[in-house]
């Protein structure tokens, strides 16, 4: 065993010593039934043409750190989340809101589980490059006004579709159409607020949104732990894992880096560069392992195909298919106006779309049997606000380029994404057992 995966073999285990409430019971040696490194599984990548899992197979010790990530939660924000049942609900959150907000030192009686917590995402890795960050960040504004509200439907239900890594959420009571619109829009903030400048700065909305998400998940972990009979861990392993979230964060990235390589290249240029220091950043102060925050076009497509390749695959309708058929109608805008009524139909469309194109190749007959049929109005809705957004994308590149116009145009961005962020309600990140029931899967 190398030194790393020796490392990262002890966090594991030790979640069981500092949580024994949580974790005591589970058997870390024992890999669950989601692990699935065996040739002949049927994992998420083997449902993906053209590409080799036997390739992403041979090498042993990533293998062997996917593996271990797949049973690792958050050490620190479990810890202060297993604080719920003595604090109560409303106080946990409150405290840490306060300690995003003035400080920690500011929180009368903090206790030291919120005081590690905090600390933790101050701490900033030497790797991160806050200029580069700030750039990154200027330009996914532009994606992130115009682009995302359109797709951000099709991008979170891609995440339903493998019963391994969906069932968490099906407990969460998101099969309802209320609270799968409150998760898509939570995400669509978490996104657009972390992208508004300084955002990522110690005392930014950002910081703070990341602090909030973080909550969110250990307190399903919690929750879902500490009911009898909530949840199989020897069929799913640790709840929302890492390991599942380091896909919502990076799977701009991932489709980054397949294009860089694919044109030839090898390295990314300065401006991808501040994209994926966004990237990356974000995804340290939700808490991921560095060690899943690769910086180079080849690691982040080998550590992302080396998870998929990993992870069992099964869809099962009463979890996944229940899940997506919720989002896809649920009701994100209630804006009556003329003009909310049309982009709600083109949002509908153009999200369906982009989730059978993006995440089914292609495949109609299977987003139909999934419960996303997509019809050629859909096609057609598709294409013309595509290429509408495109023209308005490139309307703003254009201007980004101009030393006149650059600073006009970059307001213009950050005002709409206030009016989207203002549109999405108050994000509460907040999960509450009350709310919870058991899934079939």
């Amino acid at each position: 065993m190398t030194a790393a995966l020796d490392t990262i073999a002890r966090q594991v285990r030790d979640q069981a010593i500092t949580l024994p409430d949580l974790f005591g019971r589970f058997d870390f040696d024992r890999a669950p039934e989601r692990w699935a490194p065996d040739p002949e599984a049927t994992t998420e990548l083997g449902r993906v043409r053209g590409i080799d899992r036997d390739a992403y197979l041979d090498d042993a010790d990533l293998v062997a750190r996917i593996r271990e990530y797949t049973m690792l939660g958050d050490r620190t924000g479990d810890a202060y989340a297993a604080l719920m049942p003595t604090m109560g609900f409303q106080r946990t959150v409150a405290m840490l809101v306060e300690a995003c907000d003035k400080g920690v030192e500011a929180v009368e009686d903090a206790p030291p589980e919120l005081v590690a917590l905090i600390r933790e995402m101050e701490a900033r890795p030497d790797w991160v490059d806050m200029e580069l960050v700030e750039e990154g960040a200027a330009y996914e504004r532009n994606a992130t006004a115009n682009l995302a509200p359109f797709l951000i439907r099709g991008a979170f239900i891609a995440t339903f579709l493998n019963k391994y890594s969906a069932l968490p959420m099906a407990l969460t009571g998101t099969l309802s159409h209320a609270t799968a619109a409150r998760r898509v829009k939570e995400t669509a903030t978490f996104f657009a607020t972390t992208a508004l400048p300084g955002a990522l700065d110690r005392f930014g909305p950002g910081f703070k949104a990341a602090a909030m998400v973080r909550l969110m998940h250990s307190m399903v972990r919690v929750n879902v732990l500490s009911r009898p009979g909530m949840w199989d861990a020897d069929t799913y392993g640790v709840p929302i894992p890492q390991l599942d979230q380091m896909p919502a964060g990076l799977i701009p990235i991932y489709f980054l880096s397949q294009d860089v390589l694919k044109s030839g290249r090898k390295s990314f240029n300065r401006l991808e560069r501040g994209r994926v220091e966004l990237a990356r950043y974000r995804c340290f102060l939700l808490g991921l392992p560095e060690d899943l925050l690769a910086d180079t076009p080849e690691e982040i497509v080998r550590i992302w195909r080396t998870r998929s390749a990993t992870l069992r695959y099964e869809y099962d309708d009463p979890v996944c298919g229940g899940l997506l058929r919720a989002t896809m109608e649920a009701e994100l805008s209630n804006d009556p106006s003329p003009a909310g009524r049309v982009k709600r139909r083109l949002e509908r469309s153009v999200s369906r779309v982009f989730f059978v194109k993006a995440f089914l190749n292609g495949d109609a007959e299977r987003a139909d049997s999934v419960g996303v049929p997509v019809g050629r109005r859909d096609h057609l809705i598709y294409g013309a606000t595509m290429l509408a957004l495109a023209g308005r994308m490139a309307a703003y590149r254009v201007a980004s380029r101009l030393p006149v116009l650059r600073h006009l145009a970059d307001r213009r961005l950050v005002s709409r994404i206030n009016r989207q962020l203002a549109g999405y309600g108050r994000a509460e990140f907040q999960s509450d057992a009350a709310h919870y029931r058991p899934a079939t899967a």
